[in-house]
């Protein structure tokens, strides 16, 4: 498993966020037409053994440096943390991974789930790194502002008048600012992408070749965009949308997890353990009941914080992102509602999360030790991220406008999902507008071909938008429709496993629109 129970609860690609609070973002620019970056391209890694109890033995860590600004190369570096698996066989080179999130941290990722890429290891190096801001790499935090944020967005959805509320999560933007140092001005895919240009140098490999989940597959058709010469064998999986404002991926999100939450429901109604009995429409009408009644009256946890309805839904959503997680999901709500007991699903969830520690230790752009990374990190790095690759900045004017209209449709696509996700698409009010080239450039690519996976019970990226990205990216773009449930495919079906790996390995590609039955059907 790819840790999907710490990894892709934040996923996807229909979480806002926090964001730059730089007047802007530099100048898209490829490595030959820019300022001269010739001593980034010029580097050796030197590998060693990764530190850690919990590190594989033949798990190698190592470093690149790149610039803070690509548009001002002078002005500051930081490193970016690495980790290799050796191939086993006759090497064609190295295979690049990226986890998703955006804010996932590869390393912790690759060391707890490597044995999914073995196989690969048959003819690559399998490599992943920790991307700028997040985990070693410079990782930003917010600090007390990620309570205060969330707080405030709340607010801001059960206002009348929400332009009070949006005051504070501005407010809580520039304590990110605060706790992340200089890199935040300099978040975001595009230059997280020009990273990775530096990095496949470093490796010495003169084409990309990658595999990502999630949000990594934005990140991988950024590149192919950046770097159409440079791009190898490119796999997509559990594909991300390109175009369609925060507004709208917040919507497309709760419409997903509302229908993965149906299917457990089905599920989890043929069952006697089943906490809300065996009709299936009851049970769902009990579900909304039980989130009305944390918000109104959170429990307290272990740790003597309170566990809301919207702590309640986070946790569900969580597990929903892998089916594998669904007897865990059940046993969890059964503690809750028979006992009061919230550890289940507060481990679902990751646990709660606590500030972090500010960033005396991250300005000098240099790798940061695993215990200093701040608690808050994925969060804070997908908010960062998000915001810095959207260019929508709606008034408060424009939000109180159409606040009662946006909470209808929300509540319309999810009555479990929908106030939850409305929060998030708020939190990106009051910063810098964030980059317009993805939406703008990121169409037409000129590379080989590439291999974009799809999956149709995928509650976080749904599988239109696969279909809508391959068309954009196009005649490159090859589908693969993969029939069953979760986000993303590689590690949950048999078939897109091996259909991904015949294609790294072999080159051999699937049919254009051909499909992987769900195992139970295989």
């Amino acid at each position: 498993m790819l840790s999907v129970h710490q990894r892709w609860a934040f996923a996807g690609a229909a979480t806002a966020t926090l964001a730059l609070l730089a007047a802007g973002l530099p100048a898209v620019a490829t490595a030959a037409d820019g300022p001269d970056l010739t001593r980034f391209y010029h580097q050796k890694i030197k590998w060693a053994a990764c530190e850690g109890d919990s590190m594989p033995k033949d798990l190698r860590c190592g470093k690149v440096t790149v610039p803070l600004d690509y548009a001002q190369p002078g002005a500051g570096t930081l490193d970016v943390a690495l980790a290799r698996y050796r191939a086993t066989g006759t090497s064609r080179g190295s295979l690049l991974l990226n986890f998703g999130g955006p804010g996932a941290a590869g390393i912790p990722e690759l060391a707890l789930g490597g044995k999914d890429f073995m196989g690969l290891t048959n003819a690559y190096d399998v490599v992943t790194f920790d991307p700028r801001g997040v985990g070693r790499s410079s990782p930003v935090s917010c600090g007390e502002g990620a309570d205060q944020a969330a707080a405030a967005t709340v607010d801001s959805v059960d206002s009348r008048d929400p332009r009070a509320a949006l005051k504070v999560v501005k407010q809580a933007a520039d304590l990110c600012a605060k706790h992340s140092g200089p890199v935040l001005p300099h978040i975001g895919t595009v230059n997280a992408s020009r990273d990775m240009d530096v990095i496949r140098q470093a490796l010495g490999d003169k084409k990309l070749n990658y595999l990502g989940f999630s949000y990594g597959t934005r990140l991988g058709a950024v590149y192919a965009t950046q770097f159409p010469k440079k791009t190898g064998r490119l796999v997509l999986d559990g594909v991300d949308t390109l175009t369609e404002p925060l507004a709208e991926q917040g919507l497309v999100s709760a419409e997903g997890q509302q229908t993965a939450l149906e299917d457990f429901l089905t599920w989890c109604t043929k069952h006697m353990a089943c906490p809300f009995g065996q009709d299936r429409r009851s049970a769902r009408d009990q579900v909304v009941q039980l989130v009305h009644s944390l918000d109104a009256d959170p429990v307290p946890t272990d740790l003597g914080q309170q566990f809301s309805g919207q702590d309640l839904v986070g946790a569900i959503g969580q597990a929903l992102f892998s089916e594998q997680l669904w007897s865990t999901l059940e046993l969890a709500l059964n503690q809750l509602v028979q006992d009061g007991d919230t550890r289940g699903l507060t481990q679902l969830s990751g646990g709660i999360a606590f500030p972090g520690d500010g960033p005396a230790a991250r300005r000098s752009g240099g790798l940061v030790d695993e215990q200093n990374i701040p608690v808050d990190n994925l969060p804070a790095a997908l908010m960062a991220i998000n915001c810095a690759d959207d260019p929508d900045r709606p008034t408060a004017d424009r939000i109180a406008q159409d606040m009662d209209k946006l909470r209808a449709s929300y509540e319309e696509a999810s009555p479990v999902f929908g106030r939850y996700r409305l929060t998030q698409v708020l939190m990106c009010y009051g910063r810098p507008k964030g980059t317009d080239f993805i939406r703008d450039e990121v169409r037409d690519v000129h590379t080989s071909k590439m291999l974009l996976v799809g999956t149709r019970g995928d509650p976080a990226t749904p599988y239109r938008w696969t279909v809508e990205t391959a068309r954009r990216l196009g005649s490159s773009a090859v589908v693969l429709d993969n029939k069953g449930e979760g986000h993303t495919g590689y590690s949950s079906s048999k078939c897109v496993h091996q259909k991904v790996d015949d294609f790294l390995l072999y080159g051999s590609l699937p049919d254009n629109g051909s499909s992987c039955a769900p195992d139970s059907e295989g």
